[in-house]
C-alpha cells in the first residue's frame, strides 16, 4: 500500500478497495446537499476501519458573507479526544480572509464558480477510523454539498503519520505604530538576534513532517511610498533549536521575488491574493513542501517575522498543514468567531 502518484497508477492493487462518503439524495431525487442550521455541528462522515482518505471536494451557499471564516471544520483520526485538524473552512482549502479565489496547487484548490469549488488532495491515513465535521457558527442556515472519497485496507502501514491543520492569527502584529505620522520603517540595518516575537505559524510536539502553510496578510499601512509588507525572514527551530532553519525574506520562503504584485499559481507555490495598488489590502501565499518535507524528532516551531525584524503591524493569520505520530500537542483554542472575521479594506489615504 502506498500513496498514489503518476509513477504507480499502473499498478494493480489487490488489497484496496475505493469508497466515497458524499450529499447525495438518497431518495434518488436531485436534491443534494444538506442543511446546516445555526451554531448545529455536523458530521460529514464517521468511517470505521483502516483506510486513507485521498480527495476531499465541498462547495456551501451561505447567506452570510463571512461563512468563509465562521463554519469550522474538524477532524480526528482513531477515535482521539482531540481533533487533529481546526480551522476555519476557507482557510482549510488554501485562502485565507474570508475569500474564495480560482486557484490550484498540488494539494489544494479552489474552482471555478468564483472558487466556490473547494477541493483537497492531502492524504489523510487512519488505523481505526476518520471522522470530519462542519460547524456552522453563523446566524444563517447553509448548504452543502461535498465527497469524501477513500480507499479502505485491510490494515495500515504503520509507517504513516496523521494529518494536521491549525489556524492562527495575529491581528494586529506587534510592531510600529502606524498613527504615528512618518513613522520610519527601517528597510535593511535594524537587527532580531532572538525571534522571540517572530509571527508563529507552527508549534507542534513530537515526531512528524511540516508540509507547508499559507500565510495571509492584510496590509495596514496606508501609504504612497515604497509599502511592501514582506521582508520577514522565515526561521524554523527544529528539535529543541538543534537545527535552524534560517530564510531570507517573506517572497524568498514563498519561492517568488522582488516584492511580487502578481496573481500566480503552481503546484508548490503561489499567490492566489496578490493585494491592491502599492501591496495594499489582502494579500495571500501559500508554499507547500512536498517535495521538501520538513522533518522534526521532538518538536519544531515554524516563524515568519512581520516585516523586517518585526517592524510592521499588519494582520497576519495562517494556515499550517503537517503529518506527526500521535499523540499531537492539544491546539489553542480557536479564535472565537468575532476575531476570525475578515477586516474591511483600509480607507484610502
Amino acid at each position: 500500500m502506498g500513496f498514489d502518484s503518476l509513477m504507480n497508477l499502473a499498478k494493480i492493487k489487490k488489497d484496496v478497495k475505493r469508497k466515497r462518503v458524499s450529499s447525495y439524495d438518497k431518495t434518488g431525487a436531485n436534491v443534494d446537499t444538506v442543511g446546516i442550521d445555526p451554531k448545529e455541528k455536523y458530521e460529514v462522515c464517521y468511517i470505521k476501519g483502516a483506510g486513507c482518505i485521498k480527495h476531499v471536494w465541498m462547495t456551501l451557499a451561505s447567506p452570510d458573507p463571512n461563512y468563509l471564516r465562521k463554519v469550522v471544520i474538524r477532524m480526528w483520526w482513531d477515535d482521539e479526544e482531540n481533533p487533529s485538524v481546526e480551522c476555519p473552512i476557507g482557510d482549510f482549502f488554501g485562502v485565507g480572509h474570508g475569500k474564495a479565489v480560482n486557484f490550484w496547487s498540488l494539494p489544494l484548490s479552489m474552482g471555478p464558480q468564483d472558487g466556490k469549488g473547494f477541493n483537497c488532495w492531502f492524504p489523510m491515513p487512519y488505523s481505526k477510523s476518520a471522522r470530519i465535521e462542519v460547524e456552522n457558527e453563523t446566524d444563517k442556515k447553509f448548504v452543502n454539498y461535498f465527497y469524501v472519497d477513500y480507499e479502505e485496507y485491510e490494515e495500515l502501514d504503520p509507517s504513516y503519520g496523521r494529518f494536521h491543520v491549525t489556524w492562527r492569527r495575529e491581528n494586529p502584529c506587534k510592531g510600529k505604530d502606524y498613527n504615528r505620522h512618518k513613522r520610519k520603517l527601517e528597510m535593511f540595518i535594524k537587527k532580531n538576534p532572538t525571534h522571540e516575537n517572530d509571527y508563529v505559524i507552527l508549534e507542534a510536539e513530537g515526531e512528524g513532517h511540516f508540509v507547508g502553510c499559507h500565510l495571509d496578510i492584510h496590509n495596514l499601512y496606508v501609504s504612497d511610498k515604497h509599502n511592501w509588507p514582506g521582508e520577514g525572514d522565515d526561521y524554523i527551530e527544529i528539535d529543541d533549536g538543534e537545527t535552524i532553519l534560517y530564510g531570507t525574506g517573506t517572497e524568498d520562503y514563498f519561492c517568488t521575488a522582488w516584492c511580487p504584485a502578481q496573481y500566480y499559481c503552481s503546484p508548490y507555490h503561489g499567490i492566489p491574493l496578490p493585494g491592491g495598488e502599492n501591496w495594499s489590502g489582502k494579500i495571500s501565499y501559500y508554499r507547500y513542501h512536498v517535495e521538501d518535507p520538513i522533518y522534526f524528532h521532538k518538536n519544531i516551531v515554524v516563524k515568519i517575522e512581520h516585516g523586517h525584524a518585526n517592524q510592521r503591524s499588519d494582520d497576519l493569520s495562517s494556515t499550517a498543514y503537517w503529518y506527526q505520530n500521535e499523540p499531537h500537542k492539544k491546539f489553542k483554542p480557536l479564535l472565537p468567531v468575532n476575531e476570525r472575521l475578515p477586516r474591511d479594506e483600509p480607507k484610502e489615504k
